[in-house]
């Protein structure tokens, strides 16, 4: 995950709930993604800080370092030596094919770089460091690790190997969760902007403020007709924190056209603080903790370490880099 603040109700929902889950049935590495942000050069303050927050809102969130591999990519070297080894089988043109790399080069001309030319070989390296079999990964990662699958199989063709597996993805046996954004566009994350997201660490205020002015219609015209795309996101965050009784009784309001949109907003808002409240306390005791927070990085960066400089080891091997 990228460090780039604080984490969002679509993070947690979206992948750290069934990382938890997924941390007590295999063997898991998670890390802090900070090599990735380079690609919008950040200031060195801020990124040291939001490393920082990221590493703490895992474990606040659930991750056990006990349990699984938690790490910072930049203390893992080996990282870098196989994104390297793996851009020297990359090529310009299945590259610049990517869906996200050409919607960042319309996003911002100005910043075409090579780091986000080669994002995919840098992703690929991330998991096939680990030799992982599966990948949780949403729908707009599926075209990345079918790159990492290609570069695998490509490595084992042009070396005569059956090294690297290809890694598919794992979706916890059931539909991955979309959490949409409070514009009623699209699903909930950073570049949909501040006012349509929700974040773990947002004070009760800033909770109610958000989502009271959250997008709506007019209301039903008459009974039975369909949702628009705003209050059908509305009530799909309804039903991720509020109880069966609460979702039932404003679709009962709805369907009869006499739903009032303030009062769902309001139910919302509270059901939503609820849900929040003990993950934000406990943010807040785990970011304060500058010894474990050190602890839980060393202890990562040792066990990653472990399994990235074998991996690192038998490639060279493979590829012909050996001791005199």
């Amino acid at each position: 995950m990228r460090p780039t603040g604080n984490l969002h109700l679509g993070s947690y929902f979206g992948a750290l709930k069934n990382f938890v889950r997924l941390q007590e049935q295999a063997k898991c590495y998670f890390f802090v993604a900070d090599y990735h942000l380079l690609t919008t050069h950040p200031n060195p303050a801020n990124l040291h800080q939001n490393v920082k927050t990221i590493l703490a809102q895992y474990i606040a969130c659930g991750l056990d370092p006990d349990k699984a591999t938690i790490y910072i990519q930049s203390q893992v070297p080996q990282v870098v030596e196989l994104y390297m080894f793996l851009n020297m089988n990359a090529y310009l043109g299945e590259l610049e094919r990517v869906s996200s790399f050409k919607d960042k080069v319309r996003q911002n001309p100005q910043n075409v770089n090579a780091g986000l030319l080669t994002y995919p070989t840098l992703m690929a390296a991330d998991i096939l460091l680990h030799k992982a079999d599966a990948v949780p990964v949403g729908k707009d990662q599926e075209q990345h690790l079918e790159m990492t699958r290609t570069f695998a199989s490509r490595f084992n063709r042009m070396y005569s190997v059956d090294y690297f597996t290809e890694p598919v993805a794992y979706n916890f046996g059931n539909e991955l969760v979309k959490v949409p954004g409070l514009d009623g566009s699209g699903k909930m994350s950073k570049s949909v902007g501040e006012a349509a997201t929700l974040y773990l660490v947002d004070s009760p205020e800033v909770i109610r403020k958000k989502i009271m002015k959250a997008k709506t219609d007019a209301g039903p015209q008459e009974k039975n007709s369909p949702k628009t795309p705003e209050i059908e996101n509305l009530f799909s965050l309804l039903k991720l924190v509020s109880s069966e009784d609460i979702v039932r009784q404003f679709e009962d309001l709805y369907a009869d056209c006499t739903i009032r949109y303030g009062d769902l907003k309001k139910q919302l808002a509270q059901d939503m603080e609820t849900f929040i409240a003990p993950i934000r306390e406990r943010i807040k005791q785990v970011e304060a903790d500058d010894d474990y927070l050190s602890k839980v990085a060393r202890q990562g960066c040792e066990k990653a370490m472990e399994s990235a400089s074998k991996t690192i080891r038998e490639v060279r091997e493979i590829i012909g880099f050996r001791p005199f």
